[in-house]
């Protein structure tokens, strides 16, 4: 049963969809950082419900630290952050308790907890448990900045619609988007975006995307070779996102037909330092950082709650069954995952930190 993330900074989350309250356990975390409720607060507004193109249900998120920050820093002890769930209808789950939502964790976590778990709302498998999450990677976010490390997120692709790609200054394009609610670099493509994700709604039905990570600032040197590289520990990390169900780093996929001397990236001295002049690899060598921007993408699927009917089982009586499912669903999660994206990347990136420097790396100066 593990519901840890991490070695020497390590997340653990806790709570479900339609219980008392959801919350994370940030442990490892350097004394002396600086901790933000306002920021926090920014970030948890990014991942909330948005207008036509996101379920109706509305959580406030008035989130608590209950322990590990005093006077504004990490006290370098477990950090606690609760945030309840107030806006809760229970019983539009009740009727459809026994019937396999398709796409969703229903069944398999019946089998896995024996009937026994709280199923409202998808309980601990429901994307609600990311607003934790989101708390918690905005204390390693703000860690990272301390470090000049820089996180962000776009929707590169969602319903059939492209964004532009990062453009060679990834850091400003990383500025951009960490103002913006739906996470976008060129503004049309994002208005098309929201028109389908309003057409999906319209007809019923729901649209996936791909999210489109960059990092900078990050030295060269973080990761292990084989069984923790770089690229397995953000994508153990990413996978854990509701939704995602592919990760590729750099060209990936994409580059999977190219030659050699198209996908390597010929290496060249800048002011001292070394860099490539292309990006192929997505900032990775060997499973370790080479100091070029990380690149990363996550393929989301689309959202398997729907309001058309569907064929499904009932797993109680083992018997076939239909779907017409109530309640509050998203057309789409992409602009509410891109912030989960960017949490996870931090607190990923804060452990493998904190692995090769140790865990004062990040430590915060003092006033």
């Amino acid at each position: 049963m593990k519901n840890t993330l991490g070695t020497g900074v390590s997340v653990t989350l806790f709570g479900e969809s339609h219980g008392a309250a959801i919350g994370a356990v940030l442990d490892g975390m350097a004394p002396g950082i600086p901790v933000d409720e306002a920021f926090i607060a920014r970030q948890l507004s990014l991942r909330r419900p948005c207008g036509r193109i996101s379920t109706a249900r509305a959580e406030a998120d008035r989130f608590q630290i209950v322990s590990g920050v005093f006077e504004g820093r990490t006290t370098g002890t477990p950090l606690c952050i609760l945030v309840p769930n107030e806006d809760i209808r229970s019983r539009d789950y009740a009727a459809t308790r026994a019937l396999a939502r398709p796409g969703h964790a229903d069944y398999t976590a019946y089998m896995k907890y024996h009937g026994f778990e709280d199923y409202r709302g998808g309980g601990h498998f429901s994307g609600r448990i990311t607003a934790a999450l989101t708390a918690a990677g905005a204390v390693a976010l703000l860690a990272l900045r301390g470090k000049r490390i820089a996180v962000g997120t776009h929707i590169a692709r969602c319903g059939g619609v492209a964004d532009r790609e990062f453009s060679p200054d990834e850091a400003s394009d990383i500025a951009a988007l960490n103002e913006k609610v739906f996470a976008v670099l060129d503004e049309n493509a994002g208005e098309r975006m929201r028109d389908a994700i309003a057409r999906a709604a319209e007809a019923g039905d729901s649209v996936g995307g791909v999210l489109e990570t960059a990092v900078t600032g990050l030295p060269a040197g973080v990761g292990e070779p084989w069984f923790d590289t770089l690229e397995g520990l953000l994508a153990h990390g990413l996978f854990s996102i509701p939704g995602v169900k592919g990760v590729q780093f750099g060209g990936g996929f994409d580059l999977a037909d190219a030659k050699g001397s198209q996908y390597n990236d010929p290496f060249y001295m800048e002011n001292g330092a070394v860099r490539t002049r292309t990006n192929h690899n997505g900032g990775i060598n060997g499973g370790i950082s080479n100091g070029m921007p990380l690149r990363f993408r996550c393929a989301v699927k689309p959202t398997p709650s729907i309001y058309q009917a569907q064929d499904t089982v009932d797993f109680l009586r083992g018997e076939d069954a239909r779907l017409e499912l109530k309640g509050r669903h998203d057309p789409a999660i992409l602009h509410r995952a891109r912030v989960v994206a960017d949490s996870v990347t931090a607190l990923v990136l804060c452990d493998a930190l904190a692995q090769r420097y140790g865990t004062d790396f990040l430590r915060g100066e003092r006033p």
